[in-house]
């Protein structure tokens, strides 16, 4: 493996319950269908760094919020030979319950995080319960508490955290969404995060539904389309097309290498269904 390129991990560690099309478009979807929802983190690593990107929930959120728990994050990283305990940098895409729990999991970790999500998830959105329902409480004062214990680096926009991997602002979801891109030996990959939630999402240019502000969610998808090197190296946050797409990990079925080729490119998999868009 070259210095200069990384592996890039999708580690599914829960699902949703039942759930349909016309939850996951912010319009309204005539050929309604089941589309289900999976939760990722994503582990990026050379020989010289690893870095994990989100953190998951933990199965008391997954039984409160009426989700699949698989298996803890912390085991699939160590089926792959990365020790969360001895983790130095974790990237927070966003502070949405689904990707900043589990902090505990990380005690050498600095969080590398937007000032802007920090100031919406504490901030004067958090007034409005439509807006503040996708947050654990006791997530968001975990990161207040590591803000005082010097472990968590700001970001404002754009930056690069090690070389051949750098952090962009996109917002759209929440205020400070940030997507990761990673340099690759197929070419430069994106981290979308809930930048969208499903490739479809981005094709179609139909926002998913949870957003705050549906200009920047959809400026995002040109962001996310301009930094890739093409369509098969950007990856959708919830999408169970992504196991379907790359290639397992020795056989596990909730890890997948995305920066290889995709084993089935010649198959439509923009939907959680599998079916493809709808004419």
């Amino acid at each position: 493996m070259s210095a200069e390129a990384y592996q890039v991990f999708a580690l599914r560690y829960a699902t949703s319950g039942p759930r349909r099309r016309g939850e996951n478009f912010i319009m309204a979807d005539l050929h309604d269908a089941p589309m289900p929802m999976d939760y990722y983190i994503w582990a990026i690593r050379n020989e010289i760094r690893t870095i994990v990107v989100d953190t998951g929930f933990t199965p008391e959120a997954a039984r409160r919020r009426g989700r699949r728990h698989l298996v803890d994050p912390a085991v699939l990283l160590a089926a792959i030979g990365i020790a969360a305990e001895d983790v130095a940098d974790v990237v927070l895409t966003h502070l949405h319950y689904d990707h900043a729990g589990n902090l505990a999991h990380f005690p050498k970790a600095r969080f590398h995080l937007q000032d802007t999500e920090m100031a919406y998830a504490t901030g004067r959105p958090m007034c409005h319960a439509c807006l503040a329902q996708p947050f654990d409480v006791e997530d968001v004062v975990q990161v207040v508490r590591h803000v005082h214990g010097g472990r968590v680096r700001f970001h404002d926009g754009t930056a690069e955290i090690a070389p051949g991997v750098s952090l962009h602002r996109v917002g759209g979801h929440t205020g400070g969404l940030q997507v990761v891109r990673v340099r690759t030996a197929r070419g430069w990959l994106v981290l979308a995060s809930d930048a969208f939630h499903y490739t479809e999402n981005r094709l179609s240019r139909r926002p998913f539904p949870l957003v705050f502000h549906v200009g920047e969610m959809l400026e995002g998808f040109r962001l996310c389309e301009e930094l890739a090197d093409g369509e098969d190296l950007i990856i959708p946050g919830h999408d169970p097309a992504v196991r379907a797409r790359w290639p397992r990990w020795q056989d596990n079925e909730n890890i997948v290498r995305v920066d290889l080729a995709p084993q089935a490119a010649d198959r439509d998999h923009s939907t959680g269904s599998g079916q493809g868009a709808p004419p």
